[in-house]
């Protein structure tokens, strides 16, 4: 399998079956990580085809002094940084933007987007980088411009932040089940003593 490095130079050189083999490789984890920012389908959609847009137009100022990877997420981010500037813009003054809420996700995945919200802005980020992206912390590094020892620091704290926001809902959960044996227990001396 050629390297993602060495598509993008063949790209450069105008090879447009190299650019369709980043494109598939691509667009699926772009898209998700548009997808889990925002919220919504066709905006996430939308800012994918953006994001392997802007590669198109700068590819030849593309230096392979970083990965693909790095320079592809580096990419999103920049704009999905100035999407979410248009929505505080275009948002009323003192009211955020609503971000569309998916109603089939399931109650552990909506949990954990709950859980995600109340993490700080760059933890979160960190976090997601690592966890969804998969991304190295040389990477992480590189796109949020910090050194390697502060993504690792900031994401150890961010999973212990996420772990701890997590954890009254697994108690609720723990607390509601025991009830519910404890339920069914008083049904089935009730039924016993009936007999």
């Amino acid at each position: 399998m050629i390297s993602d490095e060495a598509l993008m130079l063949e790209f450069q050189g105008g090879s447009h079956p190299a650019f369709e083999q980043l494109f598939a490789r691509y667009r699926g984890p772009l898209y998700g990580f548009f997808r889990r920012r925002l919220n919504g389908d066709q905006r996430a959609e939308d800012l994918t085809q953006e994001t392997l847009v802007a590669v198109i137009r700068a590819s030849a100022r593309y230096e392979p002094k970083a990965l693909v990877r790095t320079y592809f997420y580096s990419i999103a981010m920049n704009l999905l940084a100035a999407e979410r500037r248009k929505q505080f813009r275009d948002s009323p003054p003192g009211v955020l933007a609503p971000e569309a809420v998916t109603n089939d996700a399931p109650d552990a995945a909506l949990w954990i987007r709950q859980a995600l919200e109340k993490l700080d802005d760059s933890e979160r980020e960190i976090l997601m980088l690592r966890e969804y992206e998969q991304l190295s912390y040389a990477e992480i590094a590189e796109l949020m411009k910090l050194p390697v020892n502060t993504v690792r620091s900031r994401l150890f704290r961010s999973r212990m932040a996420l772990k701890g926001h997590l954890e009254p809902e697994r108690k609720l959960t723990d607390a509601a089940a025991v009830g519910e044996v404890a339920e069914g227990a008083k049904l089935t001396r009730a039924e016993g003593e009936a007999i």
